[in-house]
C-alpha cells in the first residue's frame, strides 16, 4: 500500500516537473521573441545568429517551426498531465529527459540574451545530446497507441530533427565570427558542401538506427531547404551551397520513406501489449 501510494506520488511530481519545465521554455521563448521585452535572436550577439549570417543559415522563415515545436510541447505536457498517463511505464521513462530538453531549449535563449556566443554553442550541443537520448528511450520504448506515437514521438522527433540543424548553424556562427581567420572565407562554399554532406549522412543514419523516424527527417529537411532559399535569394549568396543543401534536403526525407516502403514503419511500429 505504501508502495503504491509513494509511486503514485512521485509520478504526479514527474508530471509538475514536465509541467514547470515547459512553461519556463514557453516564457524564454516569448521573452526571446521580443515580447516580454527582450531582443530578438536575430539581433542577438551583434547580428551573428541572423539568417543572413553564414553561409549555412537558414532564412528566416524557417524559425517558423519552432511554433510547431511549441504547439507539440505543449499539447505534450498537456497530454503527459492526464491522470491515465500518470503510471504511464513509457512516461516514466521519458518524462524527466523531455522535461530536461525544454529546460536547455529555454537556457539556450536566455544564454542568447546574456552570455557569449561559444555558450550558445555549449547550450545547443547539450540539447542536440538531451534529444538524442530522449529519442533512443522511444526507440527502446515503443508507443502502444497513436495518442502516444502522437504526444511523445513526433514532438521529440520534430524538436531533434530541427536542433539538428540549428546546432549546425550556431556552431557555424560562432567558428565564422570568433575563431576562423578572414581568409577562411574563401573556402567557405567548400567548407558549407562538406557540412551540408556530413549532416545529410548523420540524418541518414539516424533514420535507420531510429527505425525510419519520419519527425526527424522532416524537421531537418525544413531547415537544409532554408538554408538553400537562403543562399538563393540573400546574403551570403552561394550557387554551390544552395544545390547542396537541396540534395541534402531530399536524401534526408528519401531514407525514412524508403525504410517505410521496406516495411521498417518508424513511428508507426506500435509495441505489441
Amino acid at each position: 500500500m505504501m508502495s503504491s501510494t509513494a509511486s503514485r506520488s512521485s509520478d504526479l511530481t514527474r508530471q509538475i516537473v514536465v509541467i514547470s519545465a515547459v512553461t519556463f521554455m514557453i516564457i524564454a521563448a516569448l521573452f526571446g521573441s521580443g515580447v516580454f521585452g527582450g531582443t530578438p535572436v536575430q539581433d542577438l550577439q551583434n547580428g551573428a545568429l541572423s539568417a543572413t549570417s553564414t553561409v549555412l543559415a537558414p532564412a528566416s522563415s524557417a524559425f517558423s517551426i519552432w511554433s510547431v515545436i511549441y504547439t507539440f510541447m505543449i499539447a505534450y505536457t498537456v497530454w503527459q498531465a492526464l491522470p491515465s498517463q500518470r503510471g504511464s511505464v513509457r512516461q516514466r521513462r521519458v518524462g524527466y529527459p523531455i522535461a530536461l530538453t525544454a529546460v536547455l531549449n529555454g537556457l539556450w535563449l536566455l544564454a542568447a540574451q546574456y552570455t557569449t556566443l561559444l555558450l550558445t554553442v555549449v547550450t545547443i550541443v547539450a540539447l542536440l545530446v538531451a534529444l538524442g537520448w530522449t529519442m533512443r528511450l522511444l526507440v527502446l520504448n515503443p508507443p502502444r497507441t497513436v495518442a502516444e506515437t502522437f504526444f511523445t514521438d513526433v514532438t521529440v522527433g520534430l524538436h531533434l530533427g530541427w536542433v539538428t540543424l540549428a546546432t549546425v548553424a550556431n556552431t557555424t556562427a560562432w567558428l565564422t565570427t570568433e575563431v576562423a581567420p578572414e581568409s577562411w572565407g574563401q573556402a567557405a562554399n567548400a567548407w558549407g558542401v562538406a557540412v551540408l554532406i556530413v549532416v545529410a549522412l548523420i540524418a541518414a543514419a539516424s533514420a535507420i538506427g531510429t527505425g525510419g523516424r519520419l519527425a526527424p527527417a522532416l524537421a531537418s529537411a525544413w531547415g537544409l531547404l532554408w538554408i538553400g532559399v537562403g543562399r538563393t535569394v540573400s546574403e551570403p549568396q552561394s550557387t554551390p551551397i544552395a544545390i547542396a543543401a537541396f540534395i541534402a534536403a531530399a536524401v534526408v526525407v528519401l531514407v525514412p520513406i524508403a525504410l517505410w516502403i521496406r516495411g521498417r514503419r518508424g513511428e508507426l511500429v506500435f509495441a505489441r501489449a
